[in-house]
């Protein structure tokens, strides 16, 4: 696999550059797979234990598969899980950011299979660029709200480092079912 990688920051680059840097990198590898992912890639199943979305029967919406205590075996998500996934906890790391009030899980709708998830993903990197575009030295020793819940510990700085790590891990998740749906025959 190829990628179009970002050229490395400078070595008297900022903390925002090396993280935005790393962000791109990630990203970077991201659409390799989004410019080859099928919509019929998103629900499928590759184990019999799987959490997926699941159209509502009240009014049609996409609803996730959750529970509070995560079960064991943990189920191995669908894409279509990891997109939704991936659309709750940066939406709501993005209001963090950005001093909004946060929105509830139960409120991040997956917009469905195939090229409506592709630009729904491809507007939070938008939006979370924009949001670190804001930031300042300062912002970013400022004690972060998310995911740490005000830890004085943990700064804004590690949120972002915190996105970047979670963008890798579900990406590395996504790619991988995607080549596995792949190399199954049909």
């Amino acid at each position: 696999m190829t990628a179009s990688t970002p050229p490395p920051p400078p070595p008297s680059a900022t903390a925002i550059d090396l993280l935005r840097w790393q962000f791109d990198l990630t990203w970077s590898l991201f659409e390799y797979h989004l410019e080859r992912i099928a919509p019929g890639d998103f629900l499928w199943e590759p184990a019999a234990n799987c959490w997926t979305v699941r159209r509502s029967a009240d009014d049609g919406t996409w609803t996730a598969d959750w529970a509070d205590v995560e079960p064991e075996p943990v189920p191995v998500p669908t894409i279509g899980w990891l997109s939704w996934h991936m659309g709750w906890w940066w939406s709501v790391t993005v209001d963090h950011v950005r001093g909004r009030t946060p929105r509830d899980r139960n409120d991040i709708t997956w917009p469905g299979p195939g090229a409506p998830t592709v630009e729904w993903l491809r507007d939070l990197r938008k939006d979370w660029l924009a949001a670190l575009d804001g930031l300042t030295a300062a912002d970013l020793d400022a004690t972060a709200t998310f995911p740490w819940q005000k830890d004085p510990q943990h700064t804004v700085a590690h949120t972002i480092a915190w996105v970047n790590a979670e963008l890798m891990k579900n990406v590395a998740e996504i790619g991988q079912i995607r080549l596995q749906r792949a190399a199954v025959p049909t």
